[in-house]
């Protein structure tokens, strides 16, 4: 397609109220070492200062040689994947080695010869700044480049491009701090600029007809001076891993909170959202247990004094079994310190086994076993509480303290006597990363028969 006979630029710093998109035709096929500004120029797709030009990002590729022969389609995904987000069936959505979340790592066997799978861009924010100098060397002019791919959406169905390179274009629009036109402050307004213009850009370039470049002129305001400081970079659009929500598919996030599950021992002041507890508690009631019960019960000590009331008892009772036993007052005040972890936390959490609905048989190996059943339904439970607590990324330590001294954390906290307290949990915002897991392989835990 040819540019509209009225191609004069926008140079205001306020948006256009008029947008031009057009196809650059006459682009030929690329191969390794072509020279994309080239081809762009000599194709004569008459650039003005201003525009913005959309570079499909496969024929990026093909020139800068990103063409792998592989029959393998999935092992060439695997070599460019960092971390599964998401997997169904034969579907994957990953983050690449560009740090691009999308299906397949942007691996693609369309539009390539047939046993050869094209790989992103190395870095295609460098790819599109080598563009758009090459086109300021050609032509003289003043454009930006955008680097575009498709992209699936979460809660949408349908592909759109989206600009995975940047050169020379503002590619986000901080309206936070402006008001609308009736005046309400705009707090979360940032707009990606560059991804609806990569958006336009696929509209006239489609998918199927051979026209791999396109051009949108109106939108000069995006479209940064040389040296500016401004960052023009698409990795800007990027959301980061700490404000990423959605970071994970349901049974990866399952797994990465169980792994994500590890013993605290030294927590923040900052306070523990209600909220997150909550939901942490309706989490562990869904875990299994015998006849249909609900043997669960979990007591939140979120006050200072009534911490500090249970703790004191606690360390009282526990200091005299350790006399009791023999230990040494050096020895016993040792003990007593790996307790301190409780005392440090924002909120104590002692969940309580409560056997309703438990059989009686009469026969005390039968009746050992019902107890059991519940003991470990409990015990499910709290591991869904403590996987939940780090899924809200919060800390925890389970001490089984409260077991040795049920009697005393009985009345203190003044509960029924069929409550039987399980250790406390301690939650709070870890004060410190926690050291790292030795591996363990799974294999030493299976047996097979």
């Amino acid at each position: 397609m040819n540019p509209p006979a009225d191609h004069g630029a926008s140079t205001g710093a306020e948006p256009s109220a008029e947008l031009r998109v057009w196809a650059v035709a006459g682009i030929p096929e690329v191969g390794p070492g072509d020279d994309l500004a080239k081809l762009i120029a000599a194709a004569g797709p008459g650039l003005a200062d201003g525009d913005i030009l959309v570079v499909t990002s496969k024929v990026v590729s093909k020139a800068e040689g990103r063409v792998l022969g592989a029959t393998d389609r999935e092992a060439a995904i695997d070599a460019e994947t960092v971390r599964v987000v998401a997997r169904r069936g034969g579907l994957r959505i990953v983050e690449n080695r560009q740090g691009l979340v999308m299906a397949a790592a942007g691996v693609d066997a369309s539009n390539t010869p047939a046993g050869t799978v094209l790989l992103l861009p190395e870095d295609p924010d460098a790819s599109a700044r080598g563009i758009r100098e090459g086109l300021r060397d050609a032509l003289g002019v003043n454009v930006g480049v955008l680097i575009s791919d498709t992209f699936g959406r979460p809660w949408r169905n349908g592909l759109t491009d989206v600009a995975i390179g940047s050169a020379g274009v503002r590619v986000l629009d901080d309206l936070r701090g402006g008001t609308d036109t009736h005046g309400n402050p705009l707090g979360v307004t940032v707009t990606a600029t560059a991804d609806e213009l990569a958006a336009a850009g696929d509209l006239v370039k489609g998918k199927t007809a051979g026209l791999p470049v396109a051009v949108v002129r109106g939108a000069a305001d995006a479209v940064t001076a040389e040296g500016d400081g401004t960052d023009d970079s698409a990795r800007a659009l990027v959301r980061s891993a700490a404000d990423d929500m959605f970071r994970l598919g349901t049974s990866e996030a399952v797994r990465e909170a169980v792994t994500l599950r590890r013993t605290v021992r030294a927590f923040s002041d900052e306070p523990v959202d209600p909220g997150a507890v909550r939901r942490a508690v309706a989490a562990a009631v869904t875990a299994p247990a015998p006849h249909h019960t609900t043997p669960w019960r979990f007591v939140v000590l979120a006050g200072e004094s009534s911490r500090a009331g249970l703790l004191d008892a606690m360390r009282e009772a526990w200091i005299e079994d350790l006399r009791r036993d023999g230990k040494s007052e050096e020895s016993i005040a040792k003990r007593i310190r790996r307790g301190d972890v409780l005392r440090t936390a924002p909120l104590l959490v002692v969940p309580c086994l409560v056997a309703d609905g438990a059989h009686h048989y009469g026969d005390p190996r039968r009746d050992a076993a019902e107890r059991e059943m519940f003991v470990v339904a409990t015990g499910a439970g709290i591991q869904n509480f403590l996987v939940a607590l780090a899924g809200e990324q919060l800390g925890s330590a389970w001490i089984s303290s409260t077991m040795f001294c049920r009697d005393v954390v009985r009345r203190v906290l003044e509960l029924p006597d069929d409550w039987d307290p399980m250790g406390a949990v301690a939650v709070g915002r870890a004060s410190q990363a926690p050291k790292s897991r030795p591996a363990r392989d799974a294999g030493d835990f299976l047996v097979e028969r």
